[in-house]
């Protein structure tokens, strides 16, 4: 190992990188599954779009805001240093001992799962579903600890991969129902609200499938120009993903009607079965399985770097806060997720139900995040270079108004499983005073 302070984390990404790191954090296996929970809220095509709508202009304003954060605050971690700088230590130390313990973590051992369930449809495999997640794991943790050009390039073709299915999605199912005019008749779904209530729920699996373009903040010290490139591969990478998710989800509602699409569990291998028979959705199932391991790439890739940069702070071991003499990555920080997130998979199986809380706890930050932003900007008013969020203070101050709502609205609606975060969250407290008399 090599002392970070001395070698320093290797600066070798473009804004090609981060353009692919921002929609390898946020495509999952969500928009594959999430169309047909949102037709379960709200029952009209239009309200459908509506929801995935407003979920991309929020995700939108997410990029700016950070996008100015990257510009303000080049450091590594990211979110995690904007909470610092702008707040308190102790509100940065429970960003990251969530994002480790619940939302990162957690949700890496879902995906996980999925991918092994998906890994074995496909190709009649008896191994254990636990065993494939976790050698999954342990690969991707590997292929990391050989550098971030590894680990990006990995991503990279992933992401590429994953778009390819999106877009296979699209056309195929677009050319399926165009002969037939409109497709399915757009009757509405019997099971689903018109209220902003049935609005509101509809948000959490929008706001889930579009949640994780502020990781690409993480690895801003291994930009080559973190200030210039980070903004771009923010903006770039979240209009890509806007526009292809609400491809797919006109491309659903057309194919199979607002009644339908409610009543299923897996939307888009629906529509590729419309298409190609049960070859194309088993074609579909090979799509999501490479996007579900796109996904564990990204968070393989980005989320050590927080781990990394609270040890260097003094807040957690010390050798989480180390480089490896060659690769110049925290092979240690990489390693802790890795095995952190195989326990999870191989004790408590699927991670609940991890909509609900990662959502509660990621609007927490994230409109902390915000308010980030108008600290900085009260502290020092001169304008960045580049990209800036428009609209400040007002546009700023919706977006924090956003998530927060969103929070407490979430955990009204399932206190049990929202309220489990938020129990882990207050536990970080007791933690970072014991670190911090320990440093």
């Amino acid at each position: 190992m090599a002392d970070s302070a001395a070698v320093g984390l290797a600066r070798r990404l473009t804004v090609f990188d981060a353009t692919m790191i921002v929609m390898g954090g946020i495509i999952g296996a969500g928009i594959f599954r999430n169309p047909s929970v949102v037709a379960q809220h709200v029952s009209r095509p239009l309200l459908m779009l509506g929801a995935w709508a407003v979920g991309g202009a929020i995700a939108l304003s997410g990029a700016f805001v950070y996008a100015e954060l990257a510009q303000r605050r080049p450091e590594v971690g990211g979110q995690y240093a904007y909470i610092r700088d702008a707040f308190h230590p102790m509100a940065a130390f429970l960003y990251g001992w969530t994002l480790l313990l619940v939302t990162q973590t957690g949700g890496m051992a879902a995906v996980a799962m999925t991918f092994a369930d998906y890994l074995r449809e496909l190709t009649g495999l008896g191994i254990d579903r636990s065993a494939i997640a976790v050698a999954t794991l342990m690969v991707l943790t590997a292929i990391n600890c050989l550098g971030v050009r590894s680990g990006s390039n990995v991503q990279n073709a992933l992401m590429v991969t994953k778009i390819a299915a999106i877009v296979a999605l699209v056309v195929l199912g677009w050319r399926a129902i165009a002969p037939a005019g409109a497709g399915v008749p757009a009757s509405a779904s019997s099971s689903a609200s018109d209220s902003p209530f049935g609005f509101l729920r509809a948000m959490v699996p929008v706001l889930f499938a579009f949640g994780g373009w502020q990781t690409a903040s993480f690895i801003s010290a291994e930009m080559k120009n973190s200030e210039r490139d980070l903004p771009r591969g923010m903006l770039f990478g979240v209009l890509g993903v806007v526009v292809l998710y609400l491809a797919v989800n006109v491309v659903c509602i057309m194919a199979l009607g607002p009644a339908q699409l409610a009543a299923t569990s897996t939307p888009a291998s629906d529509v590729m079965r419309r298409a190609l028979g049960d070859n194309g959705a088993r074609l579909m199932a090979a799509g999501i399985a490479v996007s579900t391991v796109g996904f564990l790439s990204q968070g393989m890739l980005t989320a050590p770097r927080v781990y990394y940069a609270m040890a260097r702070d003094g807040l957690f071991f010390r050798s989480v806060g180390s480089l490896h003499a060659r690769t110049r990555a925290p092979v240690v920080a990489i390693a802790l997720q890795g095995v952190w997130a195989s326990v999870i998979v191989v004790f408590f199986g699927v991670y609940g139900p991890v909509l609900n809380y990662v959502v509660s706890l990621d609007a927490v930050f994230f409109g902390l995040t915000g308010a980030a932003l108008l600290v900085f900007r009260r502290r020092d008013p001169i304008a960045v270079k580049g990209m800036a969020m428009p609209g400040h203070p007002w546009t700023t101050g919706v977006f924090v108004l956003a998530f927060w709502t969103l929070a407490v609205s979430t955990i009204a609606q399932f206190p049990k499983d929202a309220g489990m975060g938020v129990l882990i969250l207050l536990l970080g407290a007791p933690v970072y005073f014991f670190w911090k008399r320990r440093g």
